[in-house]
């Protein structure tokens, strides 16, 4: 057996981590079981008590409550959400389920308006609307007192498709070549026959859900795209219809104060002083590093060149007073890197990589002598990016040396804790990110492990007068006299101007699991990381590149030596390899039996090709991602006959 370096961290212990659904009275707290299962039913649908203050740390309820899918009691002053939803039949999936039309229908249907003073008799009911015409039907709106009644019915129709291209997908993506996708979306969308008019929603969504891959299946374990909580899908939909935009306090009255007020918390989070810190939601890291890079940019080059830089622009390499800037980034860091370089005028040459270790963290030695080198040449190093949770193995750079050497050099310092960030809701993990605070700014994605419909990015800086560079006044959005008056404005903290109050779906998952529940579920994907990753190290036709940091881990199938012919050299074995993992990766998606991802090594020449499962869904079992890699094996197997 060939293995590769690395240790063995973290055990795998009958906690319930990996327990299927339904294992029992005690089965997991990520378990999941369904409604009625009794108590420690799951805490990944059960929501903390409602109250003033409730923060990320707000406990769970008692046992067996489904807060995920559980009304409020009715009341008096229950407002917008007075009307609970009905008791739904045995074994029905709360989580999923949809109300049914007309009185009492649910969330959905949204309880008519207390009348106003001198509206007449609150008895006299007013006499039912006739029923909307097809045109009506379609035109409606999703807004107003009436839009969840024409809501309602849609959402029934888009609940129903789903479910039907689920079951005609049934596993983690649909089986066939690219052309044969196109082919069918062509035939629906744009043949002769294509779906037009009121069956356009039914039939397009089941299209959707047939061709979709499906991050929920435990099968689907290529990327950082996460199976999202129903419970911020639900709260999602509640954003879609309100069609709130960011970009001045008169569209988004509630979401300009919510977001506010859940930065702060991130803030405390990631280690800032919320009172000091500033942020705004963003598309993901790569926009949320951009900025980052942006804001290093004007601060450290304008500093070093006596220009405002979002004015005047990059001065010319090896001018008076413009020394060339530089980026350092490890050599395992997100390709955006390069990206936003390109786009800040600075160009991807400016980007230096440093060295990394086995496991891709960057090592602190090389980055001091990239830096020292930097000052030797006379370059200026504008920043240093370090990763929390490299895409690939989730590394973490040395956040605290990286942050010492940064400041040392006057450079800033930006970490993309886009997928690492996650670890900062479990105690267990958190210590992986000490240091974090040290941060100029950070990046967090809530879309890969926070279990939120993208797009749920977050971007912070330490200090908010570092963000002045940004500011930016439209006198139709943000007038100074409002501003003054007291209406406040986030225009000037994002790259965007409409922009979705995408902190709403973050914000109820919060205040509905907590801290600590969310917490529960990044550890249940880190012991399914440690499993699997034990799993490939005892198989003898499977090579572990290093133990898991955080959910993911990278390996290869090893073909047999060749049997025939001359001995092969290790190059020669190493592009076998290579080809062998490419070709069974995409064995697999052809047979519609599993989504593994596909990364090489940093370096040069042949076997640097590896495989790789990110796991992400908590309620995946350690049997299930033991079925993943033998369907791996067998797949090479194949393909090592069908050369």
């Amino acid at each position: 057996m060939r293995t590769g370096a690395g240790t063995e961290t973290g055990t795998v212990g009958a906690d319930g981590a990996n327990a299927a659904p339904g294992a029992g009275a005690d089965a997991s707290l990520v378990a999941q079981a369904t409604p009625g299962a009794g108590a420690d039913a799951g805490v990944a649908s059960a929501a903390p008590e409602t109250g003033a203050g409730t923060g990320l740390g707000a406990q769970a309820p008692g046992a067996g409550t489904d807060v995920a899918s559980a009304a409020p009691e009715a009341g008096a002053d229950a407002g917008l959400v007075a009307q609970a939803a009905p008791e739904p039949e045995a074994g029905t999936d709360i989580a999923n389920a949809t109300p049914k039309a007309g009185a009492g229908a649910g969330l959905v249907s949204q309880a008519a308006p207390e009348p106003r003073p001198g509206a007449g008799p609150v008895a006299q009911a007013a006499p039912e609307p006739p029923e909307p015409s097809a045109p009506a039907r379609v035109t409606a709106l999703s807004g107003g007192t009436g839009g969840s009644d024409a809501l309602a019915p849609l959402v029934d129709t888009v609940m129903d498709a789903l479910a039907r291209g689920a079951r005609q997908r049934g596993g983690p993506v649909a089986p066939g070549r690219p052309g044969d996708v196109a082919a069918t979306v062509s035939e629906v969308f744009g043949g002769p026959a294509a779906v037009t008019g009121a069956e356009a929603l039914d039939r397009l969504t089941e299209l959707l859900a047939h061709g979709s891959a499906d991050p929920a299946d435990a099968s689907c374990a290529a990327h950082l795209h996460c199976p999202p909580l129903a419970i911020a899908v639900a709260a999602d939909l509640a954003v879609s219809a309100l069609n709130p935009s960011q970009d001045s306090w008169d569209q988004a009255p509630a979401a300009t104060a919510l977001e506010t007020l859940l930065l702060q918390e991130l803030a405390a989070l990631v280690g800032y002083e919320p009172e000091q810190a500033a942020g705004v939601l963003t598309s993901g890291g790569t926009e949320s590093n951009l900025m980052g890079l942006m804001l290093a940019r004007d601060r450290v080059l304008g500093a070093a060149s006596g220009r405002q830089i979002e004015l005047t622009g990059v001065p010319g390499a090896g001018t008076e007073g413009a020394p060339r800037p530089r980026i350092l980034a490890s050599a395992a860091a997100h390709f955006s890197v390069q990206r936003a370089a390109a786009l800040l005028g600075l160009g991807e040459d400016a980007v230096l990589p440093v060295p990394v270790d086995h496991q891709l963290r960057m090592d602190p030695e090389a980055l001091a002598a990239v830096l020292e080198g930097c000052a030797e040449r006379g370059e200026l190093p504008v920043a240093v990016v370090a990763t929390a949770g490299t895409t690939d193995t989730g590394a973490i750079d040395p956040l605290p040396a990286c942050a010492a050497l940064a400041a040392q050099h006057g450079a800033w310092l930006h970490v993309d804790a886009a997928y690492g960030g996650g670890a900062l809701l479990s105690d267990r993990l958190a210590p992986l990110l000490d240091g974090l605070g040290l941060a100029d700014s950070v990046s967090l994605d809530w879309h890969k492990l926070g279990w939120q419909p993208a797009a749920a990015g977050v971007f912070l800086v330490r200090r908010s007068e570092t963000y002045a560079s940004l500011a930016r006044r439209a006198v139709y959005l943000n007038p100074a006299d409002d501003e003054e008056a007291g209406y406040p404005s986030l225009l000037g903290l994002s790259l965007r101007t409409t922009r979705r109050a995408d902190a709403f779906k973050i914000a109820v998952t919060l205040r509905t699991l907590g801290r600590e529940g969310l917490g529960r579920l990044v550890d249940a994907c880190r012991d399914l990381a440690v499993s699997g990753a034990r799993a490939v190290a005892e198989h003898p036709r499977l090579e572990l590149h290093s133990e898991p940091v955080l959910t993911a881990f990278l390996f290869r199938y090893l073909p047999e030596a060749a049997q025939d012919g001359p001995h092969e050299s290790d190059a020669e074995y190493g592009a076998r390899c290579d080809a062998v993992n490419a070709a069974l990766r995409r064995r697999l998606l052809r047979e519609g039996s599993a989504v593994v991802g596909r990364t090489e090594l940093p370096g040069e020449g042949p076997g640097r090709v590896r495989l790789k499962l990110t796991l992400l869904n908590p309620h995946t079992t350690a049997a299930e991602v033991e079925r993943l890699l033998h369907a791996v094996v067998a797949a090479g197997r194949a393909e090592e006959v069908a050369r």
